[in-house]
């Protein structure tokens, strides 16, 4: 992913209005390694259960505002899988929803999806693929099994985010 400025992210926010996205509290900028990263995403250290997600469509950055579901009275929550990067060995994914773009969202449509609760996915598809896929190991198979991760991963965040965007 390429570098974004604090002022391109803010812009990006497809569903968040203007009071929303200069209220939004951003990550440290220049400590994220940009190069391993497949989209920006992060939680608001001031609001826990809202979060950001940005992923470059067509070359431009674009940002959708997230609420993640509460954690259960229970305390306890149910394993389960996130969509995006598709890791089960190391992953605690949320319900995080978004409000639609433009008057579908204004009228209360919103749309959701599990995702990593702490927005790891791009290191969950850059890690070493087990034995069981990619077999005896071979380090090209290796390769070839991370790159299609990666792949995936930045199809399916997209695809959410267009999803989000889209006002028909």
């Amino acid at each position: 992913m390429n570098s974004l400025t604090e002022k391109q992210i803010r812009a990006s926010l497809v569903n968040a209005s203007r009071r929303e996205a200069a209220s939004a509290v951003l990550p440290d900028l220049a400590e994220l390694p940009w190069e391993r990263l497949d989209y920006l995403g992060w939680r608001d250290r001031r609001a826990p259960l809202t979060g950001y997600v940005v992923v470059e469509l067509d070359g431009d950055p674009t940002g959708v505002l997230l609420r993640a579901s509460p954690a259960p009275s229970s305390g306890r929550r149910r394993k389960a899988m996130c969509v995006w990067c598709r890791d089960v060995a190391t992953v605690e994914a949320t319900l995080y929803v978004a409000r639609r773009g433009g008057a579908s969202g204004r009228a209360g449509n919103t749309i959701g999806t599990l995702i990593c609760e702490d927005f790891t996915c791009s290191r969950n598809a850059r890690r070493p693929p087990t034995s069981a896929e990619s077999g005896t190991g071979i380090e090209a198979v290796a390769d070839q099994v991370v790159a299609e991760r990666i792949a995936g991963l930045r199809e399916r965040s997209a695809q959410f985010v267009r999803d989000v965007a889209a006002t028909g």
